[in-house]
Order: structure tokens, then sequence, then C-alpha cells
């Protein structure tokens, strides 16, 4: 068995840091998650830089990355003016989401769910490249709680056949039982977890063991969402990529060349991060 693992880390990783990295850094940071043999690398988002400083510059980036055959470069849109910046820019995929829930919906997008839902399709339509769906809080919301599964069905149903759906564990909450049932209702494709209650790396299993093929994380799981109270990071890329190697199941990264990465990030950063593989070392 093979997985795709996409990191998040230059997009949903940083944009949770309290300081903002300039352009060249983050493309440095893409260049060396490129050369560890990872398939798919979140490089940048199409935002507002007053909504999210910290992914202000995408352009720059995208002009100093170094380009990678078998390495496939994908940005974040919300809407219709981000994705007419992702056009420009010539990026491999296009990651267009929304939210399960109208609470925070509103806080991420300034839309309601129907409204996010509908320019999200807009840019999957006019797509020329692969796309990706990715439906955030759903399997709880820091403003509602719980999110009915059917709710969340009907909506990744929407796209089957259309582009490739991820669920997001946005907030943490989720339980192996839940990611596994929820991925055999919807056919998702992939699971975007986070760790926030240690359950992230169970997750991400329960979901491969449900039938998908897509895991995101995020080097040295850097990561939260600035609208989501507590959200804290992703599963780590390089835990994860150990775990799955464990398994039987190959990614075709390079696990001490992602410990690599982690070192050197947390130089630039200035503080431990929050993986454990790159503090243990990799085994045997």
């Amino acid at each position: 068995m093979r997985v795709t693992l996409c990191d998040v880390g230059p997009r949903d990783g940083l944009q949770n840091e309290p300081e903002t990295l300039a352009p060249a850094v983050r493309a440095e940071l893409v260049n060396r998650l490129a050369a560890t043999g990872l398939p798919r690398i979140e490089a940048v988002s199409f935002v507002r830089d007053d909504r999210v400083p910290q992914m202000a510059g995408a352009e720059e980036v995208v002009a100093a990355v170094e380009r990678r055959d078998g390495v496939e470069l994908s940005g974040l849109v919300l809407n219709e003016r981000g994705w007419e910046r992702f056009r420009a820019c010539g990026l491999d995929r296009v990651n267009a989401g929304f939210a399960a829930t109208e609470s925070f919906s509103r806080a991420n997008a300034n839309a309601s769910v129907e409204e996010a839902v509908a320019a999200t399709e807009a840019i999957v339509d006019a797509a020329d490249v692969p796309a990706t769906v990715t439906i955030s809080v759903a399997f709880g919301c820091p403003f509602e709680g719980a999110v009915d599964p059917g709710v969340v069905a009907e909506l990744a149903s929407r796209f089957a056949g259309r582009a490739e759906v991820v669920l997001a564990d946005t907030i943490g909450v989720a339980t192996p039982s839940r990611v596994r049932a929820l991925v055999e209702r919807t056919g998702a494709d992939g699971f975007h977890g986070h760790n926030t209650r240690n359950t992230g790396y169970a997750n991400a299993l329960a979901a491969v063991e449900a039938g998908a093929r897509l895991l995101d994380a995020s080097v040295g799981g850097l990561g939260g969402c600035p609208y989501a109270p507590r959200a804290t990071g992703n599963v780590a890329t390089e835990d994860l990529a150990y775990l799955l190697a464990g398994e039987g199941i190959e990614t075709g990264v390079d696990v001490d060349a992602l410990v690599a990465v982690s070192e050197w990030l947390e130089g630039v950063l200035g503080r431990r991060l929050e993986g454990y593989v790159y503090r243990a070392g990799s085994w045997p």
C-alpha cells in the first residue's frame, strides 16, 4: 500500500506562528521539503495580508521556489480573488476549502456555508489543474460543537468525481472510530488531522484503514488555525512518515531528511517544535 503525504507546513504550519517569515525563507522551507521525497507540498495561500499576515507575499514565495519533477505544489484559495492570484502563479494543484458549520465559515471566510461552497464549486469548475476540496471542522467546531456526519457527507457528495475530497479535523477533537466511519461514509480521498488532543496519529491510521490514500501533515508539527481557539499543531510529517513506514505503508519520503528540515526550522523559529522524531531520531 502506498499513501501520499502532503506537507502543509509552509501554509497551515506557518500561518499560526506569531512572527512572519520573509518570502525567501518560506521558499527555502518549500525547497528543503521538496528534497526529502515528499510528493506534494502546500506552499502558499492566496488570502488577504491583513487577515493572515504570515501568508503575505505568496507570489514572491512561488517565484523563489525551485521546481522539482515529481513534486506537486499546491496553493490554498478561498474566493474568486484568491483564484485569480493562484492562476497567475502557475502552481500544480489548487486547494479550495470551506467549513462544515456556519459559525466557523463566517469566522474563517466571512461567508455562509452555501456561499463558501458556491465559491469552491466555481473554482473547481474553472480549474485547469487538479483540484482538492478540503472540508474543515468536519468532526467538531469550536463554536458549534459536534458536527453532524450527515451534513459532512452531503457536502462531500457535491464534489464526488469532480475533485479530491479531504476531511479536516481542524481543532483536533476526532477519535479513530469517528474518522474511520466518516471516511467510509463519504469516500473521502484524504484526511487532515491535528494532534491537539494527542489523537492525530491514530486518526491518520484509521483514515488509511478506511480507504484514504492522502494524508496532510506539517513538518515539525507546526500549525493550528488563527480562527479556532486553542487549535494547536498538525501531526508532524516526520512522525507520521516514521509511523507509516513501521506499518509497512510506503510514502517514498526520507524520514532522516525530514528530521534535518525540522532541525533547521527550529533554528529559524528559535524554539523547540512539537514533533518527537526530530528530537529522538529515526530508528533503526
